[in-house]
């Protein structure tokens, strides 16, 4: 929720926190220290984050709300890394969490958790979003730690060279165990995505790996990478996400998709591989679904 005032000279020469207790009564002032220190506060379209600023008359002042279940402090530490090497890490994003900073979002994201893990290894790099993954989605993101393998990076998924294979909870029973979907994909709405004509290209290969009560644990190899490909795929086919509300999934905890692994070449013939084993919450709702998965998996 986004809400906005204008300093009026009954708030001029307050603090921040001070000024937007006043116009925003709804919210109490630890509320709006938090929200400030989370990056969800700006004054004439530049972030704030220091409470103590001095507001002026005729300020604009816009605060994004974030809801509290959102607010989840998140630190990675080295043994959080599932893979590290001179020129890149990799981490398990969980699901729920926003992959990047919004305009009203910076703490809680994995983009800034990265950032400081950097900065506590004395890197000075930023963190550089090469690929992303949607909020409700699990599993491994990628970061470059200079930017000319973060130029790299973005080369190979620009021209398809990197491998990713994901695991997909969905309802409903295919007709083939392999199949492969290349239809168009269009934005619909704000945040919705569909198969449309015209639209741009989009192919998925899928492959059923378990089956359960009328629910079938999917691998997807995404081989182009256009946003909500997959969710968009498996609903065209009459097989929602377990979780996914937007294209008509059954209700679950989580949005049931995972990014299980990506491969990518680096030279001399070698390829990195990354793998983010599934969490718990995804192996409990798959076994409710009459389909087992291993840990670690």
């Amino acid at each position: 929720m986004i809400i906005k005032a204008i300093v009026g000279s009954g708030q001029a020469g307050m603090r921040l926190d001070d000024g937007a207790r006043q116009l925003f009564p709804q919210l109490s002032k630890t509320r709006i220290r938090k929200i400030i220190d989370w990056g969800g506060c700006t004054i004439d379209d530049a972030k704030v984050r220091v409470a103590s600023r001095i507001l002026h008359e005729g300020d604009r002042i816009v605060i994004g709300v974030i809801e509290e279940e959102n607010c989840r402090e998140l630190v990675y530490t080295a043994n959080d890394m599932i893979h590290e090497d001179n020129d890149c890490l990799a981490v398990c994003k969980e699901a729920g969490i926003n992959c990047q900073r919004t305009p009203y979002q910076l703490k809680g994201t994995v983009e800034f958790a990265v950032e400081m893990y950097l900065k506590k290894r004395g890197t000075g790099e930023p963190a550089r979003v090469v690929h992303r993954l949607d909020r409700g989605t699990s599993g491994v993101m990628i970061f470059p730690k200079n930017r000319k393998y973060a130029a790299y990076l973005s080369t190979l998924l620009k021209e398809g060279k990197v491998e990713k294979t994901y695991l997909a909870l969905a309802t409903g029973i295919p007709a083939q165990r392999e199949w492969e979907v290349d239809a168009p994909i269009a934005k619909i709405t704000k945040s919705c995505y569909g198969v449309s004509t015209p639209g741009k290209e989009a192919r998925t290969r899928f492959r059923v790996i378990g089956e359960g009560c009328d629910a079938v644990l999917v691998e997807a190899a995404p081989l182009t990478g256009r946003t909500h490909q997959i969710r968009v795929h498996l609903a065209h086919c009459g097989l929602p996400i377990v979780g996914d509300g937007t294209y008509g999934g059954a209700p679950a905890p989580r949005m049931m998709l995972h990014c299980l692994r990506m491969s990518f070449p680096v030279g001399n013939g070698r390829q990195v591989s990354i793998t983010a084993p599934v969490d718990e919450a995804f192996i409990e709702i798959c076994t409710n679904w009459g389909i087992e998965i291993a840990a670690g998996s």
